[in-house]
């Protein structure tokens, strides 16, 4: 058995990846992708402790999460899709349609 710890090295690495991802990053669908890879890191530490510790909770709560996360990753993209059809870029330093 692959001890909890490992697991949450793996979570906590990428946890920092799409933070980093999401500060250094100017690509709308990028960021994107790193926040879904930030909510992956905490679904693994979720099952890793449920796991570990005999209790079913945290494997249940990680369906609630991904099926939400589902329907964001939707809206996520139908809002990158509608910004690239208005501005014909993904860049967020040319949207700036949320400034006075």
């Amino acid at each position: 058995m692959i001890p909890i710890h490992y697991y949450l090295i793996l979570s906590a690495v990428m946890f920092i990846t799409g933070v980093v991802g999401v500060l250094t990053r100017r690509n709308a669908i990028i960021i994107f992708m790193c926040i879904e890879l930030m909510l992956n890191s905490v679904n693994l530490t979720f099952v890793a402790f449920s796991s570990y510790l005999g209790n079913v909770n945290g494997q249940i709560f990680v369906f609630f999460v991904m099926a939400v996360a589902a329907a964001e990753a939707a809206v996520g993209l139908a809002i990158v899709i509608a910004l690239f059809r208005n501005k014909q870029t993904v860049n967020i330093n040319d949207v700036n349609i949320l400034k006075w």
